[in-house]
């Protein structure tokens, strides 16, 4: 239904804009598809955060974890089903973790040092982890993208080690976490997922 209805309005686009290319057309189809593909997720998610009593948490997990999000990258599920399940689950299982893990005194900075050496490593080797729909190419805008995935990674988990709020330190450490995870080679794999930039590398090889 999504994608009938981002077809529909591409083809509006490009009759208006006789000068956008198939490969232009294509970008601006998967713009739409993620734009209005948002709406029922967000809804849904807003919905259950609401259900379940914990829709505070929930806009808090979107704002602290967003600007990593943004930066670092991660796979993307394949259909639309799959998308508002895997969203809903996130931006709602993490507030509902982090009110019953109890991360306390040294324990919890010993977790802060492991999850944030784990993740500097997961940010070297693979952000920004791009898809095969909306590469990253460019070196420049590479090299940017993973340059603020370490800074705001980093200020997170200062704020995690400051902060003397339970939840909110934990919202953080584990959100910070799971996110590190959607980045690695290992979820691309089982996603079926495809670093763009590398797709794009080896296609130039070939035709080279």
């Amino acid at each position: 239904m999504i994608d009938k209805f981002c077809e529909f309005l591409t083809n509006r686009i490009r009759k208006k804009m006789p000068e956008i290319d198939d490969e232009k057309a294509e970008i601006i189809h998967y713009g739409l598809q993620n734009i209005i593909g948002e709406l029922p997720k967000t809804f849904l998610v807003i919905v259950i955060a609401y259900l379940l009593g914990i829709w505070k948490e929930t806009l808090l997990t979107f704002l602290l974890l967003i600007p990593y999000k943004n930066a670092s990258g991660g796979f993307h599920l394949k259909t639309h089903l799959g998308c508002i399940l895997g969203t809903t689950i996130f931006f709602c299982g993490i507030p509902i973790l982090a009110k019953i893990v109890f991360l306390n005194g040294i324990f919890k900075y010993i977790v802060i040092a492991s999850i944030w050496t784990f993740g500097m490593c997961m940010i070297k080797l693979y952000a920004p982890a791009d898809t095969e729909n909306l590469p990253i190419l460019r070196k420049k805008d590479r090299r940017k993208q993973q340059m603020i995935s370490y800074i705001t990674f980093t200020i997170g988990f200062i704020i995690a080690g400051i902060v003397n709020h339970q939840v909110i330190s934990n919202i953080i450490i584990l959100g910070y976490f799971l996110q590190s995870l959607t980045i690695t080679k290992l979820a691309y794999r089982l996603t079926n997922n495809k670093y763009g930039y590398e797709v794009y590398e080896n296609a130039s090889m070939q035709n080279a």
